[in-house]
C-alpha cells in the first residue's frame, strides 16, 4: 500500500474564525464541505472540523487521516494485518474512506480520491 501523505484533525469551535489562521500558515485555500453534521476545512495538511459536540467526540477518537492511492488495497492490506475495519470503505466528496481501529488500539482514516 503507497501512503501517499497524512493530515492533522482538529475539531474547532468556528470554522469560519479558524480557516483565515489556517491559509495564512500554510499559504494554501481552504476546501470546504459537509459531511453529516459535521463542517469541514481541508487546508494544507490540516483537516479542521466543527459541529455538534457528540459528532466531534466521535471524530476526535480519529489519529489521523491517512492518504493512500486504492482504499480498496488498504483495506485488504489492514484487515491481512489484524486491523479492524470499523466503517467503509464508502464515498467520500472527493473519493472513498473507510476507518480501521489498528491491533494497538489506535484509530485511522484511510481516503483516497479515485471514483
Amino acid at each position: 500500500m503507497e501512503i501517499l501523505g497524512a493530515s492533522l484533525r482538529i475539531c474547532v469551535d468556528d470554522l469560519d474564525t479558524a480557516i483565515p489562521f489556517y491559509e495564512q500558515l500554510t499559504g494554501g485555500r481552504a476546501l470546504r464541505f459537509t459531511r453529516g453534521g459535521v463542517e469541514v476545512a481541508a487546508v494544507g495538511s490540516f483537516l479542521l472540523m466543527s459541529g455538534p459536540e457528540e459528532e466531534l467526540e466521535i471524530l476526535r477518537k480519529v489519529a489521523a487521516t491517512i492518504a493512500v492511492k486504492d482504499v480498496e488495497e488498504a483495506h485488504r492490506l489492514l484487515t491481512g494485518l489484524g486491523a479492524r475495519v470499523v466503517a467503509g470503505p464508502v464515498p467520500t466528496p472527493v473519493g472513498r474512506n473507510l476507518l480501521a481501529v489498528h491491533p494497538d488500539g489506535s484509530v485511522f482514516e484511510y481516503v483516497d480520491q479515485r471514483g
